[in-house]
């Protein structure tokens, strides 16, 4: 009499596992799969996302409103390589890194929301 918890029909088939190139393909196709849907769905379109920041950066020129990652909203006065000079209100300039810049705003949009 045995007493085994798994019958031998079934632990037969468990121990003959597929062998060869393709078996160990096959065994790793669902992590190529997951691998591919994270590239497609999460790193490419962060990717893209930070090419456009910069180019944003990149393009910002005096005379432009724009947003600070601090909420700040005001109009560019001066621009160097690394800072920006920005004029939040008369008077009140502020210098900020260009990195410290979230978005470019429409013309007008200081002065339509005084």
């Amino acid at each position: 009499m045995s007493f085994s918890l798994i019958p031998s029909a079934f632990a037969a088939d468990a121990a003959a596992a597929p062998a060869g190139p393709l078996g160990s393909l096959m065994s790793f196709l669902p992590m190529i799969v997951i691998f591919v849907l994270f590239y497609f769905l999460l790193i490419r379109p962060q990717q893209k996302r930070a090419k456009e920041t910069q180019a944003m950066l990149q393009a910002l020129q005096k005379g432009e409103e724009v947003v600070t990652t601090g909420g700040l909203v005001g109009r560019i006065t001066k621009t160097t390589e690394q800072f920006l000079t920005i004029e939040l209100a008369d008077g009140v300039e502020v210098l900020v890194q260009r990195g410290a810049i979230s978005q470019r705003l429409e013309k007008g949009t200081i002065k339509n929301n005084k």
